[in-house]
């Protein structure tokens, strides 16, 4: 297939959105949110994306645009232009809406359940499906699921000031995992206790 996932670190990185219907209006909200610098090219100018942070320009000057672009999305439906920015934005990361295979870039359907980011990618084979299964997911992963990830970064913290054998530290991370009275904290919602019973098992 070829593509593998990756995560990118778009802060302060340069993103042009060529077409801002429903599925350029998302991934512009979604770099936004990251922190790029966003420009988009649009007959209509959407106020919302502008106080979010993101310039309008015209199309006239879509190639002096893309040359100023880390990432270029195209997500309009006149093929003629998408065709055209695709030849202009050779080289760059492009990722296209309409033919995704076409693009060397897959923005795949994403969510968060706390600081878990889950990412769905069906090969383009179906939309409706990478709805379906985050559903799914959504319902499998519960909140002291979250707080078993956050116990277990504060546990792996003083862990690595205080134990020097990684093997060790990985064993008991697994025992925190599996102590039935931290499961029992934390379906009741209590990290904060959780936290102090993992700091009185270490100090004995």
């Amino acid at each position: 297939m070829g593509w593998t996932p990756l995560f990118l670190q778009m802060e302060n990185k340069n993103v042009l959105i060529v077409g801002a219907g429903e599925v350029g209006t998302r991934r512009a909200r979604r770099f936004l949110e990251s922190g790029a610098n966003v420009t988009i090219i649009n007959k209509e100018i959407l106020n919302d994306l502008i106080d979010l942070g993101a310039t309008f320009k015209p199309l006239d000057e879509v190639e002096k645009w893309i040359n100023w672009s880390d990432l270029v999305v195209i997500s309009t439906g006149d093929h003629e232009l998408n065709e055209r920015v695709a030849k202009l934005a050779k080289g760059k990361l492009l990722n296209r809406a309409d033919q995704p295979d076409e693009g060397n870039l897959i923005i795949p359907s994403s969510f968060s359940i706390g600081d878990v980011q889950f990412c769905i990618f069906t090969g383009g084979k179906s939309p409706l499906m990478a709805k379906e299964l985050r559903k799914r997911i959504q319902k499998v992963i519960l909140e002291e699921d979250v707080l078993q990830l956050e116990l277990q970064n504060f546990t792996r913290n003083i862990l690595k000031e205080n134990m020097n054998d990684q093997k060790k530290r990985r064993d008991y991370l697994y025992k925190i995992l599996n102590d039935k009275n931290i499961q029992e904290y934390l379906r009741q919602g209590n990290l904060e206790d959780a936290k102090k019973y993992i700091e009185q098992q270490l100090s004995n």
